[in-house]
This record gives structure tokens, sequence and C-alpha cells, in this order.
């Protein structure tokens, strides 16, 4: 640690991404990424805004993104936020919502950068266990501090159905509540028709995974004018520019190729159920996922060993040293052809 640090910056614990490896031939399940690549017309768009018009500052609003978030999810454009990626937007979500008296409370496995943003911005958190089978029990959330959660959950890939979400909602109306639908249009049903009804409710939402834009760092929320005007005067107080140019218009033409989305994320299902059967088949036991990634353990071999050996053939999933999960392994649906790898390289492991 260097004498110049902060005391900050001294206590920190950083968020660790998923590994970005540089090795040939790899087959990379790890950071869930989409195997297929993102709307032609998202990629024209972009090259079409890199021009010599990138000399001026784009629009600090992103009113025409937002403008389109607002038709796709029939809500008006002052219920649309948008950032770099969903993780600017859950961390100005933090600040704005999430910093209460009472601590904030999120499931004891879930998306690791929950922890981190807390230990930035001095959050008093409380973590909630899952259950036995890795699921998020409504009744353990009644009346209390703020909320987050991502559905489905992550790293589990379970869902929680939007009867349940509701539970929540309607023993905590007196708080924030945050759904992070990362993974949603992979299988599941977005809480975004509930904002309406529920004006503690954010939903965030990234172009990362399902619009395969994860490159352009693009994210957005959705809620009631209160709380996206909260977002806004944190956004403005830290980065007024957070969108640039090509981003902005790749995802308006992202959001516009609707076809191209509902075709990638089928595919991406079809995958993810083969994978699940032939993993079963190989003795694994597989959690129930609307992911676009399994979460899978053996019951005879360490997830650290699988993960070490799957390496060695150049295929790269994540493994996570932690509680109650270190014998699983989250893996990325990737191609068939990647998938098939995986498959073929686990039966000789195990």
């Amino acid at each position: 640690m260097s004498r110049f640090w902060s005391d900050t910056a001294r206590r920190l614990t950083p968020y660790v991404p998923g590994e970005q490896p540089k090795l040939d031939k790899l087959v990379k399940l790890n950071t869930n990424e989409s195997p297929y690549g993102p709307s032609p017309r998202a990629v024209e768009a972009i090259q079409r805004a890199a021009s010599e018009d990138l000399r001026r500052y784009p629009d600090p609003n992103s009113d025409a993104l937002k403008a389109a978030l607002a038709r796709y999810h029939s809500l008006s454009p002052a219920q649309v936020f948008v950032g770099n990626g969903s993780d600017e937007v859950l961390a100005h979500a933090f600040i704005a919502l999430l910093k209460h008296a009472a601590p904030l409370r999120f499931p004891d496995i879930t998306y690791s950068f929950y922890p981190v943003y807390c230990g930035l911005f001095d959050i008093d958190y409380t973590p909630i266990a899952l259950t036995e089978s890795l699921e998020i029990d409504p009744s353990d959330y009644p009346t209390g501090g703020p909320i987050i959660f991502p559905n489905p959950n992550a790293p589990t890939g379970r869902l929680l159905p939007i009867v349940a979400v509701e539970q929540i909602l309607a023993a905590n109306p007196e708080v924030p509540v945050v759904v992070d639908e990362a993974y949603i249009d992979y299988g599941g049903e977005s809480a975004i028709p509930l904002v309406d009804r529920h004006p503690n409710l954010l939903v965030t939402r990234t172009f990362s995974k399902s619009r395969a834009l994860a490159g352009l760092r693009v994210g957005y929320a959705v809620g009631s004018a209160e709380l996206v005007e909260g977002l806004e005067r944190v956004k403005n107080s830290f980065n007024s520019y957070p969108l640039g140019r090509p981003a902005q218009a790749g995802a308006i033409a992202s959001v516009e190729d609707e076809p191209h989305f509902r075709d990638s994320c089928a595919r991406v299902i079809a995958t993810r159920e083969w994978l699940d059967r032939a993993l079963t088949e190989l003795g694994f036991e597989v959690l129930p996922s609307a992911a676009n990634f399994v979460f899978a353990r053996h019951p005879k071999h360490a997830g650290a060993t699988l993960a070490a050996g799957l390496r060695e053939q150049a295929i790269i999933v994540r493994h996570f040293k932690l509680p109650r999960i270190d014998d699983y392994l989250r893996i990325t649906i990737g191609t068939d052809e990647e998938c098939a790898a995986l498959v073929d390289a686990l039966k000789a492991l195990v």
C-alpha cells in the first residue's frame, strides 16, 4: 500500500472481474458474454457515429436513447436512466437510493459487486442467507432497510417468480427495492411492468448480455420519475456525459432490432437446455437456470480441480472460492460447438 493512498483506498477490497485470458484457441465460458454478435443494425449505427462529429460532446442526457427505451417498455422518458453499463447505473443507485440509516439487504450469495459498493460508499449492509437449495425466500425480507437482488440471481442463475418479487415489494413499501435484471431476457418475467404500481421499485438492465454489446458499456434503469431524478442528481455530480455518440447510436439501433434480439436469446436458451441435460448425464447437479449460464457441481470432484483441468485444455469457466459454493462451476452458455467441447473435456475429467 502506498503512503499516498487515502483511508478509503486502503480499506477497499475491489471487485474481481472475470478473467480475460489470452490463450490460443480459447473456449471462453467465464464472463457471461453473448456467444453471438450484436445486431448488424447496431454495428452499422456505431460505424456511422464514429465520424468527425466525435470532436463534439454527445447529448449529456441521452434523450434519444431514453425515448427509445421508454417506447420499448411503454414508459415515459422521465422514468428512464442510462449509464456506462449497469455497473455504473448500480453505483449511482447505491449512492442515491440505497444509503440509509437502516442496513441495506441483499442475498449472501449474489453479485459480488454489491459488498464492494457498500465498502466504497460506506453503506452498512446485512447479507440474507439463501435457502439450502440456493434460492431467495421472499419471507426472509420483511419490513426493514433497502433491498437489492439480481433476478435471476448471480451466480446461481435461479429465477424469482414475479409473484415473489411482488411479495418483497408489498412487505417493503417504504424503502427502495432495486431488482438487477442483467439476465432476465433468458427466461424470466421482468419486474418493469410493476414500476407504475410500486414507486419504490427500480429495475436495472444491461446491453452487455442479451444484446451482445458488452464492449459498448451501456446500461439503464427504469422506475418512478422520482427515483430516476435521484439517479440523475448523482450522475450530474459525477459525470455529466456518461455515454458517447457511438454508444448511444448503437444502443438505439439494438433496441429497434427486435427480431435479432429474440433470435439470439432463443438460441442461447436452446443451448442452455442441451447443456443442462448433458451435464446431468455426466452426474453433475445443475441448478435450474434462467440466465445465460448454468451453475453446476459434481458430487465426486472439487470445483477447483475441475476448473483447473478444463483450463489445461484451454476451456475457461468461473470458479468462486466462497463458502457454500466452492464446489460449483459457473459456466457461460457459448455456441453449440463450444459447449460440446466443454462436455467432451468434462467426460475425461469425471
